[in-house]
């Protein structure tokens, strides 16, 4: 494929700006962050030849609810930053073998690289997020700057975290009610981390990886990165304030967070508000 066909493809296009965005963001340094975009056959069929397999690899972790989908993800040891100027390096086209054993590579990884080394975060993810919304489509790891700093700070039960990203700004609680799964930290690239992503991908669209990033969950590239510039945001706000000299002054309480869900007819994630 040219140069030129390669952008008239709508998921690389989507995939070459939404990775120009967040390193122009800060939060894709160096081979930092990863992505997977699931596509629909009857699109990839537009633009690949499916029928022609450049290559197949065994898969560590066998993924059978997955056999037979397709998806574009970023490439391992990639960096964000050269996607733009060449997708078919740094970019893949797949499709899981109908035994989920395994994928066969149908465009892209031209170097003879492979997908994200965090693939098995992705796909486990993947799964669980289909069980809950068959119009998923996005996972989205990346290394938000101000969500990581926050992790060295802030207690990480997962409801306070929440609480206190719902009080950074008032669009928050619209924007992810579900609030915000946290992991323990974990060595990344492995099947653990996968499994303890998806775990909390049951529950979740946002999982924090502390010390690391944050991994996000969409059925779009822009609702994707939307709910973690959101998140990047509002703990941005609160690293601004936590060390101010004179302390917060006032806040958003419980109560004004409340009459925040009934006004925009979304409903918190139990536990995290106190509700009388």
């Amino acid at each position: 494929m040219s140069f030129m066909i390669e952008h008239e493809i709508p998921f690389v296009r989507e995939m070459m700006e939404v990775t120009r965005n967040l390193w122009e963001m800060g939060w894709g340094e160096r081979n930092g962050g990863n992505i997977s975009y699931l596509l629909q056959e009857d699109i990839v069929k537009q633009y690949i030849n499916v029928l022609d397999i450049e290559r197949s690899v065994v898969l560590p972790f066998p993924v059978p609810e997955l056999a037979g989908k397709y998806f574009i993800v970023t490439g391992t040891g990639k960096y964000f930053k050269n996607v733009v100027m060449n997708p078919e390096e740094n970019l893949g086209v797949i499709r899981v073998e109908s035994d989920g054993n395994g994928i066969e590579i149908l465009w892209g990884y031209k170097d003879g690289s492979l997908p994200t080394s965090e693939l098995a975060a992705h796909f486990m993810s993947h799964i669980e997020r289909l069980k809950k919304d068959e119009n998923h489509r996005i996972i989205m790891h990346t290394h938000a700057t101000n969500v990581l700093a926050m992790t060295f700070v802030h207690d990480l039960d997962e409801k306070k975290f929440t609480k206190t990203l719902w009080q950074m700004c008032t669009e928050c609680l619209v924007v992810f009610p579900d609030g915000i799964g946290v992991i323990p930290w974990i060595v990344p690239g492995t099947n653990e981390i996968g499994k303890s992503t998806a775990q909390k991908m049951k529950d979740f669209r946002l999982v924090i990886w502390p010390q690391h990033g944050i991994f996000g969950a969409g059925t779009t590239i822009d609702e994707t990165f939307g709910l973690i510039e959101t998140v990047e945001k509002a703990a941005q706000i609160y690293m601004l304030i936590s060390s101010h000299q004179g302390g917060v002054q006032q806040s958003l309480t419980d109560q004004k967070l409340i009459d925040l869900a009934k006004e925009f007819g979304v409903k918190p994630v139990a536990g995290v508000l106190d509700i009388r």
